[in-house]
């Protein structure tokens, strides 16, 4: 089997899954309907938007070129991450709220030195990424004091947090890296099987978590 038809099938098969887990979220949609995470639905169903889009637009109309589209797209994934952390945690809520102002301004600092069309956004999204991985602590740190680690496993937010948690502290090597690997020819197969594993990851916590998680989930 030749490398473009194993890039084919793990575009596939990402997509897929991404679809599969969207698919799943709304089947149990009723036990967090009325809880913090009943916009996670409308999140999941976007991220498939986007990445079909990406995909079909990539291949047969910009050879390849997404950069805008996903550069738009991290502004409202983590605005929506980062207003789902600051609205559950109890404490340390400013914080959160102010880390998305310090991504804005940093994506939008950036695109004076670069161009959103042609171009990943890599520092603004490392440091939105790192931000972000930080409201998770504060998550895990917050319910480690409440009896809520009691019920973790049943938990919904728990297994996205984990999930969450998990392919941010991957990607961030991964998009710090990719250009210079993209430049020498070598390595970058490695570098995006790990990509397609922490996406692996990332959905198969989705699907743990809707799947596992208690009927009616309140918090």
């Amino acid at each position: 089997m030749d490398s473009e038809t194993l890039i084919l099938l793990r575009n596939f098969s990402t997509l897929f899954l991404e679809l599969v887990t969207a698919v799943i979220g709304s089947l149990y949609y009723h036990k967090y309907k009325d809880s913090l995470l009943k916009y996670f639905i409308f999140y999941l169903w976007f991220v498939v938007f986007v990445e079909y889009l990406g995909y079909f637009h990539g291949k047969y109309f910009a050879q390849g070129s997404n950069h805008l589209l996903y550069n738009i797209f991290y502004i409202i994934s983590f605005g929506y991450l980062f207003f789902l952390y600051g609205s559950i945690l109890k404490k340390k809520k400013k914080i959160v709220k102010y880390s998305y102002i310090v991504y804005i301004i940093t994506f939008t600092v950036y695109g004076f030195f670069t161009d959103y069309l042609t171009e990943f956004q890599t520092i603004p999204y490392v440091v939105g990424a790192s931000l972000l991985i930080l409201a998770i602590i504060f998550y895990f740190t917050e319910i480690l004091a409440t009896e809520k680690v009691l019920h973790t496993k049943k938990n919904l937010l728990f297994w996205i947090s984990v999930g969450l948690l998990l392919f941010y502290v991957g990607s961030i090597p991964f998009t710090i890296t990719i250009n210079y690997y993209a430049q020498i020819k070598e390595g970058i197969s490695f570098l995006f099987a790990i990509n397609y594993c922490l996406i692996i990851i990332l959905n198969l916590c989705y699907i743990i978590g809707f799947i596992w998680s208690n009927k009616k989930q309140l918090y």
